[in-house]
């Protein structure tokens, strides 16, 4: 899903700036993103520019060294680290902690170093090739509420002790609009920290709210994307994912812009790839086939983008037989069974209020795929069992 030497990219000016006499400290993570079956991608922030690694081995003991690198010059004097560990055994738990030396200037070619500062020794397990099991939770349309992430999950995200999900999905719109590096800390990054993502990895889907803001721009930084893009796919377990990016509601000559959209075009790319994606053996293999899109092509309204989505992405995954599609948006929890216009099921999770934000739990072996949708009041609101299908 990444690459070694993942690049760490140098952060925009940040309102985090920090004070020059402030000492180094982790401003947020580690967190995980892209875990495979031999590779995951630890990130996290620091204060100060850097040089970091990761250490990290089987079993409890950290022994080997992890670090990014760019034709050939290790990535160093930045703040956003970004790093993929490969060669790992699938199936295997893994110790690791970041270390991070702070970069206090040069002098001609020489490199001049400041304090060393070291995260806690933590875990995470890679997937076994595959796995017959996977589960997941989803949110969506938190909008700048962070509180609703420890409150879903600490309810409804366990069973017993146990943890319901392997990684988690946030299905687009987490802000309103997206003004600098502090609320992606304060209002994401930094809540999923304090619960999970330092030991299970999550994803941030594109929402039309992740377009807008004069931070928007930066999300990719922060985040690992295969090839940098906000559509991809991947397979865990017996499930292939196909995320999509429905990009913006809005027209692109819609005034919000300044004529600095190109969500059509950006669509109708996605639309060619998915045609690809749809005659790959990886997907026709797939025991089910699940898509994630912030707004449904189907049931979301009648502006721009949702009609544009429906006309581009619409035809193929009727083509393509999928089994289930997940989306947020309408902020109305809602289920769609197969109709005349879609040949497979849509769950719409809601929000951003309480009493109609919900938490999807999504739970698949090789014989059945199962979902639920829980309000914040532990009222199950969808539901769906979906058998392994003979295509």
């Amino acid at each position: 899903m990444s690459q070694i030497g993942a690049l760490s990219l140098l952060p925009a000016a940040s309102t985090l700036a920090a004070n020059t006499e402030e000492k180094n400290h982790f401003v947020v993570g580690p967190y995980l993103q892209n875990i495979g079956p031999d590779e995951v991608t630890v990130m996290w922030i620091t204060s100060k520019n850097c040089f970091s690694w990761v250490e990290y081995g089987e079993g409890n003991y950290a022994i080997h060294k992890a670090f990014a690198y760019n034709n050939g010059l290790i990535e160093a004097n930045n703040r956003i680290h970004k790093i993929t560990i490969t060669n790992l055994k699938p199936g295997v738990s893994h110790k690791y902690k970041i270390v991070s030396t702070e970069i206090t200037g040069y002098k001609n070619s020489k490199v001049e170093f400041g304090e060393t500062i070291t995260g806690a020794l933590l875990g995470f397990k890679t997937p076994a090739i595959n796995e017959d099991e996977v589960k997941l939770v989803i949110f969506n349309d938190i909008h700048d509420r962070p509180q609703i992430i420890p409150q879903l999950l600490y309810r409804h995200g366990y069973t017993g002790n146990t943890r319901d999900y392997d990684f988690v999905v946030f299905n687009g719109d987490c802000f309103d609009w997206l003004t600098d590096e502090q609320q992606l800390v304060d209002h994401l990054l930094k809540p999923t920290t304090d619960i999970f993502s330092n030991e299970f990895p999550f994803i941030l889907t594109q929402g039309n709210h992740e377009c807008r803001g004069s931070f928007s721009r930066h999300i990719p930084e922060y985040f690992a994307y295969p090839d940098n893009k906000f559509y991809y796919t991947f397979t865990r377990g017996p499930i292939r994912f196909v995320i999509l990016d429905s990009g913006e509601d809005k027209a692109d000559d819609s005034i919000e812009y300044g004529g600095l959209a190109a969500f059509d075009q950006y669509r109708e790319v996605q639309a060619k790839w998915l045609e690809k994606e749809i005659a790959s053996d990886e997907f026709k293999k797939a025991d089910f086939r699940v898509v994630l899109i912030h707004i449904s092509p189907y049931h979301s309204g009648d502006w721009h983008g949702t009609l544009h989505c429906q006309k581009v992405f619409g035809p193929l995954l009727n083509k393509a037989k999928i089994d289930i599609q997940i989306s947020g948006h309408t902020h109305r929890y809602m289920t769609h069974d197969a109709d005349a216009t879609h040949n497979y099921p849509i769950v719409i999770g809601g929000g951003p209020l309480e009493g109609n934000r919900t938490l999807i739990k999504l739970r698949a072996n090789k014989k059945e795929l199962n979902l639920k949708m829980v309000r914040d009041d532990g009222e199950v609101v969808g539901k769906y069992s979906i058998p392994k299908k003979n295509r």
